[in-house]
């Protein structure tokens, strides 16, 4: 069975730091794409980051970019989210998402993605 399992999120003042864990088991998800989407309360879900499978090649919201970095770790099938410089509006749910393409259309698309973890609260405090 596959499971995406986010751990990590919580409260934090703006401007302080928190990093995301995304575990991943079931599948050989190593060659894949992976990435972090968020939702905010009466929001639709966004795009955040993304990773590929190798991790030579990374995207970023514009809203998020220098202050987010997304990395993996294919020998523990891990993917990580570094957010920096939080700001309230970063307050949101966080998905971690696996793609079963080796190459989506557009990595930007959640429905590029097949897995989905249930999600972790950011909660950034003004």
């Amino acid at each position: 069975q596959v499971q995406l399992v986010e751990s990590g999120g919580g409260l934090v003042q703006a401007g302080g730091s928190l990093r995301l864990s995304c575990a991943a088991s079931g599948r050989t998800f190593s060659r894949y794409p992976m990435g972090w989407f968020r939702q905010a309360p009466g929001k639709e879900r966004e795009f955040v980051a993304a990773i590929t499978g190798s991790g030579a090649t990374l995207y970023y919201a514009d809203s998020v970019k220098g202050r987010f970095t997304i990395s993996r770790d294919n020998a523990k099938i891990m993917v990580y989210l570094q957010m920096n410089s939080l700001k309230p509006e970063d307050t949101a749910v966080y998905y971690c998402t696996a793609s079963t393409s080796y190459y989506p259309g557009n990595y930007r698309r959640a429905t590029e993605y097949a897995y989905w973890g249930q999600g972790t609260q950011v909660t950034v405090s003004s």
